[in-house]
């Protein structure tokens, strides 16, 4: 066996590339030697700035003999049928055909035989063919050449079993040398195998894995950070992306003039990692510290003051240009801004994002009781500047700078800490990992950000797709999720989305116009909830279940549960909607709750085929007189105060009692099957048995839709 030791080295790839390169060279290289019959082992890639490399284990030395049978047409066939056969199995005539027989006949079959070649011919077709199809990201053509990629590629190292495999690529050969670091080690060398090759790398000034190179990285910058009793940003993004842009990691430590740690400490570390893909550092108040981590490509001669002094003479310049802006924004209020918005679209068909902003201010309002400890006058205040630092020049250097900066800007003009603080947060939580806000204002008009978005897009049928969401309204309808589950924040989905469509006005009026025929109505109002009704039966409620079930699984719940819920009419507050799920689980995880269930579903099985067979609906109440056997008296009077207590505990929100109650239905239920004959001669005792059955079905359902459950 085998070992296939491959290197593309060129100009500098760009760091985000470089995974994603090396993923694509393994998967491309190996499917082209398993559609030859050829498997290696332990096949890995790495990549630094200059080189993408491949390594494949176990790779024979020559591919396997092939035998391949092809089925023809039967013997005594059409000629041409034969004909037809013989071409495409290459056959001159039918005399090098065999003949077998099965259950339907004889029948022609071609035997085609094909001897193993060597692999290392294989592998010399294979590279070029995926070095001229890469799929690159972006890619460029230089010199006279035809190849194309990502930047100019300069040698290609090819070896199997530590010979070189002979090929060319536009006039470029392959071999057995590379090259090791730019400046340290520029010289070429020639290596045997992988493992000759990594160690001489290492000599030459080069970590040829990405993730060693991360390592000594967080290594050494951390080292450096305590050695001045400060602490390292931990940034996972940024630190692979450094390690992308280095071959030989040398960590620095940088000072930062004490004259910009007046401007806020986002903009510092934003423009640090954006522009400069410097490491933060804190002090041990956890405040952003007047240091910096610059991580440089080689030793150098001073021990790095030189690379230290030009790093911060070009931060110096960035923070200057950070502050002018920090100082030009505080000259206007966000609410001298809000005019400025209008300028801004947020959708064509919804208007401006000044006309989002009023909207957020009215509903933010409205949503404020709600929410303990909100005060609705701050609330529409903190909705209306929510997007105005979006026209702010910090802003529109630092776009990941959205809502913070309105924050700093907020405590600039005296508004407070309540309004900063729902500024800031009411973006999040942006995903499933992101925290939700923290501030009762904060929940408030992040609320209304979301719920202002989803009833917008629904009111102009811009829905999500399957995997189509340009808008990110499952994201939104998430947060909504997460924001009322996690602070216990009660409302009725139904009332809410009624007042966020209001809020467009006679665009909601609009919309409700198309459904105007199914509702008599002129008014604004009317037609804005006559909008919802049809909006919400198409999909709105469904696409909030949904959104719900996904939430509810990732946490354990069972996806049926949900539905058995949902099912029931007015069912859209979602704390209480939880809250019922995880009773009505922990109720079926109980052998009560099973044999409940399965008495159900006995139940109503027998009523759907007697229903369906009679055009009846047996729902009305029994008549106690035509109760022939205990068992079904005793049934009944389970069923009446089952159902009395399950009410009123529903009523108070207390659904482990309600479920307590309908486990008191098990032994009545069971004993009524076991003893009852529900398809009685007589016409009236089988008609009030099944009216019976269907008080079974009514009781459990004054907590959940039953038939909803699964098992």
């Amino acid at each position: 066996m085998s070992e296939l030791l491959l290197e593309l080295f060129s100009e500098e790839i760009p760091a985000r590339m470089q995974k994603r390169a090396g993923e694509d060279l393994v998967r491309l290289v190996s499917d082209a030697l398993k559609e030859a019959g050829v498997e290696g082992k332990n096949a890995r890639a790495y990549a630094t700035p200059r080189r993408l490399t491949l390594v494949v284990e176990g790779l024979p030395e020559r591919t396997p003999d092939v035998k391949e049978e092809r089925k023809g047409p039967k013997v005594g066939a059409p000629q041409q049928a034969i004909d037809g056969f013989l071409r495409a199995a290459g056959l001159a005539s039918i005399d090098e055909a065999k003949v077998q027989e099965d259950k339907k006949g004889a029948f022609y079959v071609a035997v085609t035989e094909r001897q193993g070649r060597a692999t290392a011919e294989l592998i010399a077709e294979i590279v070029p063919g995926v070095i001229r199809a890469f799929p690159w990201p972006k890619s460029m053509r230089w010199g006279s050449g035809t190849l194309r990629w990502v930047r100019p590629l300069h040698s290609i190292l090819c070896l199997l079993g530590g010979k070189v495999v002979p090929f060319e690529v536009d006039g470029i050969k392959s071999g057995d040398t590379t090259r090791g670091h730019r400046f340290m080690a520029p010289a070429a060398f020639a290596v045997k195998d992988f493992a000759d090759y990594e160690m001489k790398l290492t000599e030459a000034k080069v970590v040829l894995d990405a993730g060693k190179r991360a390592h000594f990285i967080h290594a050494g910058a951390k080292a450096l950070a305590e050695a001045e009793g400060l602490t390292l940003v931990e940034d996972e993004a940024l630190l692979h992306e450094v390690a992308g842009l280095v071959e030989w990691p040398v960590p620095l430590i940088g000072r930062i003039d004490d004259e910009f740690m007046s401007v806020p400490q986002e903009v510092l570390t934003s423009t640090m990692r954006a522009n400069q893909k410097y490491f933060a550092l804190h002090d041990a108040g956890g405040k952003l510290a007047p240091r910096f981590i610059v991580v440089a490509n080689l030793d150098a001669e001073d021990g790095g003051k030189a690379i230290v002094n030009g790093n911060e003479r070009v931060l110096r310049a960035r923070f200057a240009d950070a502050r002018f802006l920090w100082d030009q924004d505080r000259k206007q209020t966000l609410t001298s801004r809000l005019p400025k918005l209008a300028e801004v679209v947020f959708h064509a068909k919804l208007g401006t994002v000044h006309d989002k902003a009023i909207r957020i201010g009215k509903l933010s309002e409205a949503l404020a009781p709600f929410v303990p400890g909100a005060d609705a006058a701050k609330a529409k205040i903190a909705g209306e500047l929510a997007k105005a630092d979006l026209v702010s020049q910090m802003v529109y250097e630092f776009p990941e700078l959205q809502g913070l900066m309105g924050a700093y800007y907020a405590r600039n003009d005296g508004l407070g800490d309540e309004i900063a603080n729902a500024i800031a947060e009411h973006y999040s939580p942006l995903g499933p990992s992101d925290d939700v806000p923290s501030t009762p204002l904060g929940k408030v008009v992040a609320l209304a950000d979301k719920l202002d978005t989803l009833a917008g897009f629904w009111v102009i049928e811009e829905k999500p797709t399957g995997s189509k969401d340009p808008y990110a309204l499952r994201r939104s309808a998430l947060g909504v999720i997460r924001i009322a589950l996690g602070s216990s924040v009660r409302f009725r989905l139904s009332e809410v989305f009624q007042t966020a469509l209001r809020g467009y006005g006679e665009l909601g009026k609009a919309a409700a116009d198309r459904w105007m025929d199914a509702y008599n109505t002129e008014s604004v109002h009317d037609a804005v909830v006559a909008a919802f009704a049809v909006l919400g039966m198409s999909g709105l409620q469904d696409f909030f279940r949904d959104r719900l079930k996904q939430q509810l699984r990732e946490s354990g719940a069972r996806h049926d549960l949900v539905d058995a819920v949902f099912a029931l009419e007015g069912q859209d507050d979602l704390v209480l909607i939880v809250k019922r799920v995880e009773a009505l689980s922990e109720f079926l995880s109980t052998e009560d709750g099973a044999n409940l269930l399965a008495g159900y579903k006995r139940a109503v099985n027998i009523l759907r085929i007697e229903e369906k067979k009679d055009g009846a609906s047996y729902d009305a109440a029994p008549d106690a007189a035509l109760f022939a056997q205990d068992e079904e008296k005793a049934l009944a009077a389970a069923i009446a105060a089952a159902t009395g207590r399950a009410k009123e505990a529903v009523a108070q929100e207390d659904f482990a009692a309600a479920m307590s109650a309908l486990a008191t239905l098990r032994a009545p239920v069971d004993a009524f099957f076991d003893k009852v004959t529900v398809n009685a001669d007589d016409a009236k005792v089988r008609a009030n048995r099944l009216k019976l059955l269907a008080q079974i079905r009514a009781a459990l359902h004054e907590v959940a839709d039953f038939s909803k459950v699964e098992g």
